[in-house]
């Protein structure tokens, strides 16, 4: 090779793009936005809605939910208490590659306990990561539960069902609380948009 084709190389075409590359491409900073709450406490209606409102502003979004983890990549766990360790492991490290992408991630998962939210923020990054705490009375979840888990629950057909037969702990610091039994669903996104875009906007 002569030395001007050697002086043509430079070291930067041998590094993977990374995260600024990502979101200088998409104009706007990745975000974990993680919901946490009760079966029933409005968690998913809330997601969706913050994602149409954050894609008509031209931002790229990813939900994960129950629906797409559970029957894709997760679809060999139970609801034992290492899969469901595993289960929010999986979702964290999937979280961690679109929030690498420069995607604004959102997450709609009961994920119970404190121990492991913080081990999805570890993974993620905590300066990444909002937790937002849908602190829905479990009365007016119940009165919502249209597939009647709550009520199979207390039936004992259900085991292990979070809110009956399973502890939840409140997040100690949230990012935000939202009670969807006082707050409509656009005062929630609202608010929700009043923490996030200032986050994400460039």
């Amino acid at each position: 090779m002569s030395n001007t084709q050697s002086n043509n190389i430079y070291p930067i075409f041998d590094r993977m793009m990374g995260r600024e590359d990502k979101e200088s491409l998409l104009r706007q900073r990745s975000v974990m936005v993680w919901f946490t709450g009760l079966s029933g406490s409005g968690k998913s209606t809330i997601a969706i809605a913050l994602e149409r409102e954050l894609h008509q502003r031209g931002l790229l979004c990813r939900i994960l939910d129950g629906d797409n983890i559970r029957s894709g990549i997760n679809n060999n766990l139970g609801f034992s208490p290492e899969d469901r360790v595993e289960n929010i492991r999986r979702i964290a490290e999937v979280s961690k590659l679109f929030i690498d992408t420069g995607v604004i991630t959102i997450a709609a998962f009961i994920s119970p306990n404190n121990d492991l939210r913080e081990m999805a923020s570890s993974i993620i990054g905590k300066e990444n990561f909002l937790e937002i705490y849908v602190n829905t009375p479990i009365e007016e979840c119940e009165r919502r539960d249209v597939k009647g888990l709550y009520a199979k629950a207390r039936r004992g057909e259900i085991k292990d069902f979070t809110g009956v037969s399973a502890p939840f702990e409140a997040p100690e610091h949230p990012a935000l609380s939202l009670d969807t039994s006082v707050l409509s669903l656009e005062e929630s996104v609202n608010k929700l948009l009043g923490l996030i875009l200032p986050k994400v906007k460039v």
